[in-house]
């Protein structure tokens, strides 16, 4: 072995569904510097090993998404995740195509679905037809205008978010994180002028789906943070158009529980999400829980130091200096 270099094992998932192949894992070895992206290490399969390999790349620098896959069950670019770490940590290199798309072929998935739910959110300015943009002059916004943006410009749409998100793969309709991301940057855009309809048209159009896991944020490659923005989105959703459908009426009947008595009322809290006409169809579930549970139908006894909790939600309701 030459001096600097270690044995890399890949084991990289093959599959090409127009043959009508089943998926399988094959092996390669290659002897590497501890230093070299996955992304070079694949090519170099398919340029000495294996040119039969199917995977997608472009600019190798991490700016353009396209090399996003899964590295040891985790969703990154591998242009710039190194062989070292992994080999380190997990004794192998496991790739694999990126979750939650169908796969084409190897490596390659089909994103017509990120791509579809994206379009949803309607990614472009809507201007007041009755004050247009100047053309060709620069809009000027203030920095702290610009600053509510956050992140969210720094987003390469490359699907590591879309493909580690469990809302995704449990529902389809989730429109997923980069999306609802994308769409806090124009909800917050002081030159749009459709915030407020796209605050209540994403409230009944899968905001609420978000599970809150934060998988969205620590899988992505530009610390964009899309579970906050989706937090974000609720909270202006809510204060738009108050609570319409399950999700957020959970939301705030968990918020109003807690700083009731400091401790959930489970009765009280299915009837603030469901009402008392959904609860019907909750029957069934509720005799299940009360068999097990009896106690779930008592009021619970407010805890002590409860005014501690009015404290700390009357310093979380308090606007914050940059107004988001």
């Amino acid at each position: 072995m030459t001096e600097g270099t270690i044995s890399a094992t890949f084991d990289v998932y093959r599959h090409d569904p127009a043959k009508g192949d089943r998926p399988r894992y094959q092996r390669y070895t290659l002897k590497l510097s501890p230093h070299t992206p996955v992304l070079t290490a694949l090519l170099q399969i398919r340029a000495e090993v294996d040119p039969s390999l199917a995977l997608r790349y472009s600019c190798r620098s991490a700016i353009c998404g396209s090399c996003a896959m899964q590295i040891n069950s985790k969703s990154r670019l591998a242009c710039e995740t190194h062989i070292g770490p992994e080999i380190e940590q997990h004794g192998r290199i496991v790739v694999e195509p990126m979750r939650n798309q169908p796969v084409l072929r190897d490596l390659v998935v089909d994103q017509a679905s990120f791509w579809k739910n994206y379009h949803r959110i309607e990614p472009f300015l809507k201007l007041d037809p009755a004050h247009p943009m100047p053309e060709g002059r620069p809009t000027s916004m203030t920095p702290e205008e610009v600053e509510r943006f956050k992140e969210t410009p720094r987003c390469i749409a490359c699907a590591s978010c879309y493909s580690a998100c469990p809302a995704v793969e449990a529902d389809p309709g989730f429109p997923g994180p980069m999306a609802l991301a994308k769409l806090y940057r124009y909800v917050v855009d002081p030159r749009d002028r459709a915030h407020q309809d796209r605050l209540v048209r994403v409230q009944a159009d899968g905001l609420w789906m978000c599970l809150r896991c934060h998988l969205c944020t620590d899988s992505c490659p530009k610390d964009v943070r899309p579970s906050e923005r989706i937090r974000d989105l609720k909270e202006m959703a809510i204060a738009v158009q108050g609570a319409t459908e399950h999700g957020s009426r959970h939301a705030v009947g968990f918020k109003d529980n807690l700083r009731d008595r400091g401790v959930l009322n489970e009765s009280r809290l299915v009837r603030q999400t469901y009402g008392t006409l959904g609860m019907a169809g909750q029957l069934v579930q509720g005799l299940h829980v009360l068999r097990k549970k009896p106690e779930v139908m008592r009021k619970p006894h407010p805890i002590e130091g409860v005014d501690q909790i009015e404290k700390i939600y009357e310093a979380l309701d308090r606007p914050s200096e940059d107004g988001a």
